[in-house]
């Protein structure tokens, strides 16, 4: 005799929704926007503006390594908020900047952008034995 209900096929269909007709929730935002980026990510977008900006004026900044870390490895009686270090034998020379100190120190993200501006000039100033005014020139100013 045959059977009116279709057999059921070897490999399980994937779920698409559970069996309330609520399917899988997505992402709070979309990528495009800013909530989506972490902290982490849009202190490095400042840092690389900034580094963008004063490469315009100096390009032998094409050289040198910037990054972004946590926190410093050994720090001293004062927390650096970055330092410059110059070039090795088998490496180029590094300006870091350390996101935490940075970020206790900056109330807002117009203030935050400003040290973190001023970080970067003061380490490549020091690195390239200026200073900093000389670097950029509206350095210090609001």
């Amino acid at each position: 005799m045959d059977s009116p209900v279709p057999p059921r096929p070897a490999e399980p269909r994937p779920r698409r929704r559970d069996r309330h007709g609520r399917g899988m929730r997505g992402p709070v935002a979309p990528p495009q926007v800013p909530l989506s980026a972490s902290r982490a990510d849009t202190f490095r977008d400042l840092v690389e503006d900034s580094v963008e900006r004063l490469e315009r004026r100096w390009p032998q900044l094409a050289d040198v390594d910037f990054l972004v870390l946590e926190v410093p490895v050994a720090p001293e009686e004062a927390v650096p908020l970055g330092v410059s270090l110059p070039a090795g034998r088998d490496r180029p020379a590094r300006v870091v900047v350390y996101r935490r100190p940075v970020e206790l120190r900056a109330k807002s993200r117009d203030e935050r952008a400003l040290l973190v501006h001023e970080v970067v000039v003061e380490q490549v100033a020091e690195l390239l034995g200026l200073s900093p005014e000389s670097v950029d020139p509206r350095y210090g100013q609001d």
